[in-house]
């Protein structure tokens, strides 16, 4: 599917706001609601949109920390950490990586205390690096199209 200009900006209001309704992405990208929501329709089956999330505050959660921790993990054991993580609702996101180390994971958790937890069930796995996030600079930042040089 070729995404035009009309379909990036819906990509765009959908990116700042996915509640807003189609009558008003309509408006501000100047076709009707029934070709906003045809084409809405067509990047999802296309997998262009992948789907709609709520973005919840860790800290009004009594989540208090908020961490980047990066794990070099143990020869033989990243097959067993790959299954394992998905097990861990303090990850709330994780990637595999190229580097020294192996694995890439944001992560939030109630106190100090619950961070050494965290980090003593992951030392099973490999060495970890961590990193407390102290603010957001960009985030769930929209992708935009691509300008070719």
């Amino acid at each position: 599917m070729k995404l035009d200009d009309i379909n990036w900006s819906i990509l765009h209001c959908l990116q700042q706001n996915a509640r807003q309704t189609n009558t008003e992405i309509a408006r501000k990208v100047g076709i009707t609601s029934p070709a906003v929501s045809e084409r809405i329709h067509k990047m999802e089956d296309f997998g262009i949109i992948e789907g709609y999330f709520t973005k919840v505050s860790y800290f009004k959660t009594n989540h208090q920390l908020k961490a980047i921790i990066t794990l070099r993990v143990f020869m033989g054991r990243l097959k067993p950490f790959m299954e394992k993580v998905k097990e861990f609702n303090e990850v709330i996101n994780c990637y595999r990586i190229t580097g020294n180390e192996n694995i890439f994971m944001e992560v939030v958790l109630k106190n100090q205390q619950h961070l050494q937890q965290f980090i003593d069930q992951l030392i099973n796995y490999g060495e970890t690096k961590t990193h407390i996030v102290l603010s957001n600079i960009v985030e769930n930042n929209p992708i935009v199209k691509s300008v070719h040089l």
